[in-house]
């Protein structure tokens, strides 16, 4: 993420830094996903996400001069919509839709793709073959229509993302709550720096 940060900032000359960007979202949205299914107190989750994103915007859209939510609000928006979607799940594609739906709504960072790619790290395939193949299908689906709807070539990186989790051996780490403080920090450093190349 971080290196995608930069890459953006100071060497939009440069994919390299962007290609390498593209495989923290993934990621980031399973450790959401596994947040959702073991926290004890999810309204507690959803606060941090809120103080977070609400602390990060400024850095945010002054660093990127973009006028969206960060990325913090996608997360959040997903978060809620795989834990409802635990709680009725007779309704689950309906929330899903009703998800899609608000993130094609109100400008965000990563946006639909964003959320379609949290809905799919809460349904990730532990077991069953059919559930991995069906699963991947998908996984490359979503991609693909990115590049012909968005013209987003960049996301087409992201596609092995999943078998960094498949490595990680598909389980949760420590807790990293120093990520709610290092996001707006990592922001708000950025800036300083591009401030200070500025002058």
């Amino acid at each position: 993420m971080v290196i995608d940060h930069i890459g953006f900032v100071f060497y939009p000359e440069e994919s390299l830094f962007r290609i390498i960007g593209r495989l923290s979202f993934p990621v980031f949205a399973w450790l959401l996903a596994q947040g959702e299914r073991k926290t004890h107190n999810i309204y507690a989750y959803i606060r941090r996400l809120a103080i977070a994103a609400l602390i990060s915007q400024p850095f945010y859209s002054w660093l990127f001069e973009i006028r969206q939510l960060n990325i913090l609000i996608t997360l959040m928006l997903g978060l809620v919509v795989i834990r409802l979607a635990r709680q009725f799940p007779t309704e689950r594609y309906l929330l899903w839709a009703a998800g899609i739906f608000i993130s094609a709504l109100i400008p965000m960072d990563a946006g639909t793709y964003g959320l379609c790619v949290i809905l799919m790290m809460a349904e990730f395939p532990t077991q069953k073959f059919s559930d991995v193949f069906r699963w991947w299908g998908l996984w490359i689906s979503i991609h693909i229509l990115d590049v012909v709807l968005l013209r987003q070539m960049l996301q087409l990186w992201a596609l092995p993302a999943p078998l960094l989790i498949y490595g990680l051996g598909q389980q949760r780490g420590p807790k990293a709550r120093w990520f709610y403080g290092f996001y707006p920090g990592h922001l708000a450093g950025l800036l300083l720096i591009k401030l200070q190349l500025l002058r």
